[in-house]
């Protein structure tokens, strides 16, 4: 994936052009505005998890997390990945332009073709117009309202052709969900309105910060966690060996320790059961969100917490669960401890399986630790 970022606004370091599009009527109601951002707490916040949800225009989907930062990423016509299987995401920052906000960044992700990683993207064609690489916002002002996107190596050969249906739908959107429609800095829904996009405050999670050893389980109490989690032995592919899926163990601190217990596999997701260890005893995890399989909506087959292809690492619990091999869909989550229990610091999903794998962002919190 290639970031690429400019500025919205004059007061950032990268200039740009203003953008050049007509005042339009939004077609989406205006969400209800967030109250003014207030300084961020640096104790615990205690808010509830609550991750925005994800819409699909045509051929875009979008999406904004609890901070406001709203993210548009296009989609293969159809659910067959063919040649061109190059997708693009649009990144905007909530907040007045006039206070440093709005700045729109891109991201081109180019892992599934082939062509893509030898010859790189290096600028674009809108309705026969060219634009920068590196000139975010004015791609996203261009394709508001046009009919033709290209995608251009350095020699200038086309490398993908990306459909705009539903694009300015979804750029509509944003203006709306960010408190833009109506107003000087949207995109497409503008209007004669002085800005007055918010910037919500990020909660705040005081997690603890990982120390000591991690617990050396015996086999019985690996046993004791497969019996209490309904992890079946036999969900694991013919002739494995059972000795592979031991569980992986971290030390959380204050003497606890996290084990991730391989549950059950199939051909691109490996579920694990979540447990605490204290001392001699040893319970399920818990955590303040659905996770892995549960957030999806599908069952995971197990009684216990559970996250999906999880990893550990600088005290992340990490969890990636596909919808399907190419991982072009699904969710992917990070939780930390807190010391009683794990909470969910960020979430990023894909609804659609279409070929993008650049997740949209739908939950954030700050974390600091303690």
């Amino acid at each position: 994936m290639l970031p690429l970022t400019t500025a919205c606004s004059p007061s950032q370091p990268t200039p740009q052009p203003k953008a050049d599009s007509a005042p339009q009527a939004s077609t989406e109601p205006a969400p209800v505005v967030p109250t003014a951002p207030q300084p961020t707490p640096t104790t615990d916040t205690h808010a509830p998890p609550k991750p925005g949800a994800t819409k699909t225009f045509t051929d875009w989907t979008v999406g904004c997390d609890n901070g406001l930062r709203c993210t548009l990423g296009s989609l293969l016509p159809d659910a067959s990945i063919g040649e061109d299987t190059i997708t693009l995401n649009l990144t905007r920052e909530p907040g007045p332009v006039a206070n440093g906000g709005g700045k729109v960044s891109l991201a081109i992700e180019t892992r599934n073709d082939q062509v893509a990683t030898k010859r790189p993207p290096a600028s674009f064609i809108v309705d026969g117009k060219p634009i920068a690489l590196r000139d975010a916002a004015a791609l996203a002002a261009a394709i508001a309202n046009a009919q033709s996107l290209k995608i251009l190596d350095a020699n200038g050969a086309t490398l993908a052709t990306v459909s705009l249906k539903g694009a300015a739908a979804a750029l509509r959107y944003i203006d709306a969900q960010q408190g833009r429609a109506g107003t000087t800095n949207a995109i497409v829904a503008k209007g004669p309105d002085p800005a007055r996009a918010p910037t919500p405050a990020l909660p705040v999670i005081a997690a603890v910060a990982p120390s000591g050893s991690a617990a050396k389980l015996t086999a019985a109490q690996v046993a004791t966690m497969r019996k209490r989690g309904s992890c079946d032995l036999g969900g694991f592919p013919d002739g494995a060996d059972p000795t592979q899926f031991a569980p992986e163990v971290h030390a959380l601190g204050g003497g606890k320790s996290l084990a991730i217990l391989p549950c059950s596999t199939g051909a691109y997701n490996l579920i694990g059961a979540l447990f605490i260890i204290d001392g001699a005893t040893i319970t399920p995890a818990q955590t303040d969100a659905p996770s892995g399989f549960e957030e999806t909506g599908a069952d995971s087959g197990t009684q216990a917490k559970t996250v999906v292809n999880g990893a550990f690492k600088n005290g992340i619990l990490t969890s990636y669960a596909k919808g399907r091999g190419l991982g072009d869909c699904g969710v992917i989550q990070s939780f930390v401890w807190d010391g009683t229990r794990l909470r969910l610091s960020e979430q990023s999903e894909m609804g659609e399986c279409r070929g993008n794998i650049d997740y949209i962002t739908t939950w954030r919190a700050k974390v600091v630790r303690k």
